[in-house]
Formats: structure tokens, sequence, C-alpha cells
């Protein structure tokens, strides 16, 4: 099973009970949780999980990954980390053998992270590394909440933005992602990441990204509460490209 907490694209925070109810079947039916905590920097609810290891017994069915991408800026120089605990036991494979395979296979296979990116990871772990990541982590998490609480003014509903990086936007009923993408564009000439890129069920949603310079943001938001106009009392819902038009959303 493979968890991203908090989510990409939704910008949600899986609770401990939610946690605990996959680690429960995942002992009970020998599964192996692959738990992404690429944007765990991110919450700031103290009531949230940011491990999985915080669940008693995840050690024994959970593997964490985690990057430096989203909190040091390492996207494209690619530098990460797995924890595979010695504890954890998958079908036909007792306690300690899942990590002695896994070790075996990156020793193998993989050649390792350069020395220079492996001196830029532990320049991001140190004392003032660690303290750059957060003031980061806090300058997009204030993109995030202008970002949420600019596009809440257009009437969408919108989820995310506070515990993560991405504003996840519910469309109007019957509004299709790469409409909604168009008009985002043609209306604000801003571009987002239609739902649908994400696969059939994210149909009828839209991802924004609080990855970004802040004066960029508010001009973006600026321009999307006074350009799109999707809600307007009165105001006909859009026409799809079949023809028909959008329900509402009341």
């Amino acid at each position: 099973m493979f968890l991203c907490s908090p989510n990409n694209p939704t910008g949600a925070v899986a609770t401990h009970r939610q946690l605990q109810d996959f680690v429960e079947y995942a002992i009970a039916h020998q599964s192996v949780i692959i738990f992404d905590a690429a944007y765990s920097a991110y919450i700031k609810d103290a009531d949230l999980p940011v491990t999985i290891y915080e669940v008693p017994g995840a050690e024994k069915c959970a593997i964490k990954i985690n990057s430096f991408s989203k909190t040091a800026g390492f996207t494209g120089v690619s530098l990460g980390w797995a924890v595979v605990p010695k504890a954890l036991a998958v079908e036909n494979a007792p306690a300690g053998k899942a990590n002695r395979l896994w070790n075996r296979r990156q020793s193998t296979f993989f050649n390792g992270a350069s020395n220079i990116v492996q001196e830029d990871g532990l320049a991001a772990l140190s004392p003032e590394g660690r303290k750059e990541c957060r003031a980061l982590v806090e300058f997009y998490m204030e993109n995030a909440r202008i970002i949420r609480e600019g596009v809440r003014k257009t009437g969408l509903t919108v989820y995310g933005g506070d515990n993560a990086p991405y504003i996840w936007l519910k469309l109007p009923a019957g509004m299709k992602s790469w409409d909604f993408f168009d008009r985002l564009l043609n209306e604000t000439g801003v571009v987002g990441t239609s739902g649908s890129g994400f696969g059939p069920k994210d149909e009828g949603y839209f991802r924004l990204s609080a990855f970004g310079h802040s004066e960029n943001v508010e001009k973006v938001v600026a321009r999307i509460e006074s350009g799109l106009k999707l809600m307007e009392k009165g105001a006909p819902f859009p026409v799809d490209r079949e023809g028909a038009p959008f329900e509402s959303a009341e």
C-alpha cells in the first residue's frame, strides 16, 4: 500500500486514527506500507502525525521514504532516504530479511549519490541548514495561505494549504478539470494542474502550488479574484466542449 501524507495533490494529512487502521490492516494481511513523507515538514498542526512510526506497530509493516526536494530545494538534484526497519516482516520473509535485502539491493544496483550532493545533504541537516529549511517551509506556507484565502473568495471549495504546500480545488458540479484549466488560463493568465492528470478519480478537481516567489503568488491571486467569475450570482455557468451546460454547484 502506498500512502503519501501530507498528500500530493490534495494537501490532506492522515490522522493517527487513519494511519492506525492502515497499520492494523497491513499487519493482519502481511502487507507492506510505503509511506511517502516528503512533505512532513509542512505539517503545522501538532495533533497530526509527521511520520507513520508514531503509530504503534508501524515498524513491523511500514517503509518510510523522504526527500530533500521539498524542504531544501533539491528538486532535480535527487537526494533522499528510506527507512526500512529491522522489525519489518513481510509475506514469506521474517523480521530482518527485508532490511538485509534492501541493503543488498542498494549496494549492488545503486552507486550512491555523488560526494558533492551528499555534502549538500549534510549541510541541509546541520543546525544552520535546518534553520534555513524551516524558514523556506514557512515562506511557502505563507504563499499557501494567500492562495487558499484568495481562491475561496471566488466561491470554490478549497482543501489543503494549511499543512501542505498544495491547494486542491473542487470545481463546480459538472465542470471538467481541463475545461477549468482553459478558463483559468484564458481569463486570468494563470496556469495550474488539472486534477484528471493524477487519475480518473480526480476529475472535477484542480491543483495549485505554493512553490514560487511571494510577489508572483500575490499577482496570481489578484488575477484569480478579479478575473475568475465562476460563482457570480445570476451569471450563467460556462458551457463545456460538448456544448452541455454545467450544473449549479448549489
